[in-house]
């Protein structure tokens, strides 16, 4: 039997064959690797036995840990039964069970369940349903998309169309269709220096004029309720995602919302929407609905939506969509098996004092001499540094300073991931306040040791 690889071996092969996401492949050439081996718990473990806690939750989806046990049995018992078949003319069982299970979960008024793999399908998917929606309904004027500034809802052209990053996509803007961008509560309380109410009244009265400059144009309006992620961890007040819904309500155009990083229990509540008793007409899911363990996401539709796309089969109604692992019984039956953990560990409720106690530990951080924001929505965290807090310039872009400090924080046993310039912290739901304690007190000491150099 031939040995496992060592490090050597597979660094060489890394750096031969792989090509990582949203990584400059010439620094990462240069490097030391760090090559994740195994997990457990809230743990990720290297290839040299280092032990490190997974502080961003794998890029913000892992819910109750890794290898809990009821998901990884859920997975090897439908290993035994089918791992894959398609849903196109087909059913499968832990699809339909999963798809009952989230609709008695969301908001009131969602009815309808359309399976895909990723958040930026799951996005991707709501915008064309919203779309031809509105063609069916023989409104073919409403061809806009609304966003928030500085949104990011995923890579796909459709997502990045309405999810535009200057950074990331600026080569790609020629493949993008035109959407309307209204501008989030965050811009004029951290960089107009406005009081959180007054921003609140100055976002929704921007988007009311936008709205009613295009009336009759627009078929829907999409948001990070709560918290945009990727944009940089901006936190907006609950009557914000409220006010754009009446908006919408009033001018006949469609609420999509993109709970892929909120959802699953993120805000305290099991989707951000809920806190401000919001039901969008889409919502977009994705990371935790199979806690974290396989690729899987859904868009879910009113029953409104769903029926504009009934007719006979000549008519050509039917959403022409589909992907080769939509519903896959493996990822499903890990989303079951997910939700089976929520409410026998009592999740939601067991969140509480960590929130509370994450806002007051977050708090000092508030101090720290280049941190110039700190944001919080449950168990989501930004801290954003400058080099001068001020006047709340950033650091020059060749300083790399967000990812100096996620490489610190290496060095003791912790895994972060920056934004730029912002530390993001976004552990798994089933940290200790211990656990809790100590990833704070690690990103401040690191913040403080590279930041004052």
């Amino acid at each position: 039997m031939n040995s496992s690889p060592g490090y050597n071996q597979l660094k060489q092969w890394d750096h031969a064959y792989v090509w990582h996401p949203f990584t400059q492949m010439q620094e990462w050439l240069s490097e030391e690797p760090l090559i994740i081996e195994r997990a457990e718990g809230n743990y990720l473990y290297d290839v040299q036995g280092r032990c490190y806690f997974d502080g961003v939750s794998s890029l913000w989806c892992n819910v109750h840990g890794h290898g809990r046990r009821e998901l990884v049995e859920a997975i090897r018992n439908q290993l035994d039964a089918v791992a894959h078949t398609t849903m196109l003319g087909l059913v499968n069982i832990p699809a339909t069970t999963l798809a009952k299970r989230l609709i008695e979960l969301a908001p009131a008024g969602l009815q309808r369940v359309f399976y895909s793999d990723s958040g930026a399908t799951a996005v991707e998917i709501a915008l064309k349903m919203a779309f031809e929606y509105w063609q069916l309904r023989g409104d073919s004027n409403r061809t806009l998309y609304v966003s928030l500034g500085d949104s990011y809802h995923g890579d796909t052209i459709g997502s990045v169309s309405v999810g535009y990053s200057e950074v990331f996509h600026k080569r790609y803007r020629p493949l993008l269709f035109p959407c309307l961008r209204i501008t989030p509560p965050h811009v004029f309380r951290y960089y107009r220096n406005e009081s959180a109410q007054s921003a609140l009244a100055h976002a929704l009265e921007e988007a009311e004029r936008i709205f009613a400059e295009n009336r009759g144009r627009i078929a829907a309006l999409i948001a990070e309720p709560l918290m945009q992620g990727a944009a940089g961890m901006w936190d907006q007040p609950a009557e914000y995602i409220a006010g754009l819904q009446k908006l919408c309500r009033a001018n006949n155009v469609l609420l999509i919302c993109d709970e892929v990083a909120v959802g699953f229990g993120r805000t305290g509540r099991m989707f951000a929407c809920e806190h401000a008793g919001v039901t969008p007409d889409l919502m977009c899911l994705g990371k935790g609905i199979s806690g974290g363990l396989l690729p899987l996401a859904a868009t879910l539709a009113t029953e409104e939506i769903f029926k504009a796309f009934l007719g006979k089969y000549e008519e050509r109604k039917t959403f022409f969509h589909g992907h080769t692992y939509t519903g896959n019984p493996l990822a499903c039956a890990a989303g079951n098996a997910s939700l089976d953990v929520f409410s026998s560990d009592r999740v939601l409720k067991r969140l509480q004092p960590l929130i509370f106690r994450f806002k007051e530990l977050l708090q000092p951080l508030k101090q720290l001499p280049h941190v110039s924001d700190v944001r919080q929505w449950g168990m989501m965290a930004g801290i954003e540094l400058a080099g001068d807090v001020a006047s709340r310039e950033g650091y020059p872009v060749a300083s790399q300073m967000g990812r100096q400090v996620i490489i610190e924080a290496r060095k003791h046993g912790v895994i972060i991931r920056p934004l730029g310039d912002v530390i993001i912290l976004m552990p798994p739901l089933s940290t200790t306040l211990s656990e809790l304690d100590w990833l704070v007190g690690v990103t401040s000491e690191c913040i403080r040791a590279v930041t004052c150099r």
